[in-house]
């Protein structure tokens, strides 16, 4: 899959979806034009970082890497979630038409 949407200005790699096809369970390999995540044995804050590292767009690794690294100070393993600003990345998007660095400061206000 691509790693970005509509000139680069939507990452396809996002702290939590909206619609689920398969679960995390279900996915061993993810494929980008960025490279090859190899996802087997990995726990979910593993896949996490590995997922940013190797698919996500150079763009967007920063902001990626500093809400996981944020999740993880502030609710720790098994599975870091901070719900408001994991889908502020898709409100974003609906208010504005992108996700660029520089114009989607977590925690989302509109």
């Amino acid at each position: 899959m691509p790693s970005t949407r509509k000139g680069e200005t939507i990452s396809t790699i996002v702290p939590m979806v909206v619609h689920v096809d398969f679960s995390e369970h279900a996915v061993d390999v993810i494929v980008t034009e960025q490279g090859l995540a190899d996802l087997g044995g990995l726990d979910p804050v593993e896949r996490a970082y590995t997922i940013i590292k190797h698919c996500a767009h150079p763009n967007f690794r920063p902001l990626l890497e500093e809400y996981l690294e944020r999740a993880m100070r502030e609710r720790g393993r098994p599975e870091p979630h901070l719900l408001e600003e994991a889908l502020s990345f898709h409100l974003r998007i609906d208010q504005k038409g992108l996700m660029s660095r520089t114009e989607n400061r977590l925690p989302f206000t509109p």
